[in-house]
């Protein structure tokens, strides 16, 4: 503590404390803690369900953002100058808290990164590409992100390797005969999505880690729609790498994290080149520093890595049995309410689901559905979700998506739902 700088007293004043029940949550209180909710879009109050692409943000993370900015606000590691050092001790209290929010093993198997999608592209452009040879395979699922599809194709097409795909049948699962049947002694890579964004489908990733450990075979982890809606623990998954973005769990964009088993770490090189991944420089030779520094180089979102430990702190305190009820409880009612709208076609209807509901309506495109909820303040995602392969499998262009977060209620689905009838107004006459 210096001068000038508010107490924990102080500066941590962003709502009530406690662990919630999933009664207290549907009585809307907590959405007293996210100050854009109270802000109206056309005239009308917003009602946000488009948190699969982004989540809005607790007046905790907002106050800890505005926290170091004008009071810790300094590059990190190397300043001996107090500032330096607060924002050095700031920036690996986050990582120490990201490290404890998904259940790893040490801080330096956490490195800070833009988000999912770089954390994947790390792990392609360093493990992949010095150990993948021609014709080895990176077997990935059908209902995969772009972002674990792209980075793979791109080593393909350097190295050679084969990429393969296991099948989604009509409800939008994987079938674990058909998974196992694809693992082969060529397999050197699993990279799946704990959970679909474009259908909600959460996958059985447990099990799939078993059956790819049993040959020795790695597994990769998209976690980007799981972290926030329910406890992850990478340990219990076993899986080797998983990657994670701040801003689809109530933290800042531009801030994620890759985690990574600690022996395989140490063995991966550099991703980029710069400062603070090194530990000497001369022109003739450079010495990598250990990790998870190795894999950071040049000065890092600092303010993200803060403001998704402060995101990590809301979940803890929220209660994520209190969120996962909440959630449930607004996915099934929305499956209901949405489904009874004549013309309605639900993309995605698996057994096991998290808050994410696709869907088309007859006569309307996706993007113009979304333009006229958006006339009533209704904010949801019209498109291909960054999923394209899904919209293919299902033959549809794009699919309108509502997805659910810990701030949603019922009422907003009510409201969903009336303003898809007024949508079947103007195109389904």
């Amino acid at each position: 503590m210096y001068q000038g700088e508010p107490t924990l007293k102080q500066a941590d004043q962003s709502g009530p404390r406690g662990c919630n029940t999933a009664a207290a949550l549907a009585g809307g209180r907590i959405r007293e803690q996210f100050p854009i909710l109270a802000i109206t879009v056309h005239g009308k109050p917003l009602i946000y369900m488009d948190s699969a692409a982004t989540t809005q943000k607790p007046q905790r993370v907002i106050d800890a953002v505005t926290r170091h900015f004008t009071h810790r606000c300094s590059n990190v590691h190397r300043g001996v100058h107090k500032l330096s050092q607060l924002a050095t001790e700031s920036y690996e209290s986050a990582r120490e808290t990201v490290r404890r929010g998904i259940g790893a093993a040490e801080s330096q198997e956490i490195i800070f990164t833009r988000g999912t999608t770089e954390a994947i592209n790390l792990v392609a452009q360093t493990y992949g590409r010095q150990r993948f040879a021609p014709g080895d395979e990176v077997l990935i699922t059908a209902m995969e992100h772009h972002s674990n599809i792209v980075p793979w194709q791109m080593l393909r097409d350097e190295k050679k390797i084969v990429l393969k795909v296991v099948p989604i049948n009509d409800r939008g699962e994987i079938d674990l005969n058909d998974y196992e049947a694809l693992l082969t002694d060529r397999t050197r890579m699993v990279a799946v999505a704990l959970i679909s964004n474009a259908l909600g489908t959460v996958n059985p990733v447990k099990e799939m880690v078993k059956l790819a450990h049993a040959r020795n075979i790695p597994v990769l982890v998209d976690g980007a729609q799981a972290v926030g809606h329910d406890v992850v623990d990478v340990q219990d998954l076993d899986c080797d790498f998983f990657a994670l973005s701040g801003h689809k769990m109530y933290a800042p964009s531009g801030i994620g994290a890759l985690y990574g088993r600690a022996d395989l770490l140490n063995e991966m090189p550099p991703y980029q080149g710069g400062g603070d991944m090194i530990a000497t420089v001369t022109f003739d030779k450079t010495v990598y520093n250990g990790i998870p520094h190795r894999f950071e180089a040049g000065t890092p979102n600092i303010v993200g890595a803060i403001g998704m430990a402060a995101a990590f702190d809301f979940l803890q305190e929220t209660c994520f049995e209190a969120i996962t009820a909440h959630e449930h409880d607004l996915l099934q009612y929305a499956t209901e309410q949405v489904s009874a709208v004549p013309g309605v076609r639900l993309i995605g209807t698996a057994r096991k689901k998290a808050a994410v509901l696709s869907f088309m309506l007859e006569g309307a495109h996706p993007h113009d559905v979304g333009t006229i909820l958006d006339l009533d303040g209704i904010a949801v995602r019209a498109g291909h979700h960054c999923a394209q392969p899904v919209m293919d499998r299902f033959g549809v262009p794009a699919t309108v998506r509502a997805s659910f977060a810990v701030y949603n209620l019922r009422s907003d689905i009510d409201e969903l739902v009336q303003g898809l009838h007024k949508v079947r107004e103007v195109f389904c006459k």
